[in-house]
């Protein structure tokens, strides 16, 4: 089910070549945000709106960056700060992909 809002995702160009890389972590978090959602097959998916699309990417994506700040382990405090700094990158290379 979520494999195809993956493909609907890229079909579209809404993913950014990070996040086509990482395809098996979209669709495990697409699948979270589908379930949260009451969407349980591919038949509502392909009738789901574009605009309605891309807010679910957004969740997915907002899902991400929590996941990915949850899982950073810093030594000396210095790569917290770095990850911010990537984060910050990450999302203006996001923002150019939405039309």
């Amino acid at each position: 089910m979520s494999e195809f809002a993956f493909f609907r995702f890229k079909s579209a160009n809404m993913l950014t070549q990070d996040e086509e890389r990482n395809k098996d972590e979209i669709i495990s978090l697409t699948e979270q945000v589908l379930d949260s959602r009451g969407i349980e097959c591919d038949a509502r998916i392909a009738k789901i709106s574009e605009g309605q699309l891309r807010e679910i990417l957004e969740e997915v994506r907002m899902l991400r960056r929590k996941r990915k700040k949850k899982n950073v382990v810093s030594d000396d405090g210095s790569s917290n700060e770095e990850f911010r700094d990537n984060q910050r990158e990450q999302y203006d290379e996001e923002a150019a992909y939405v039309r």
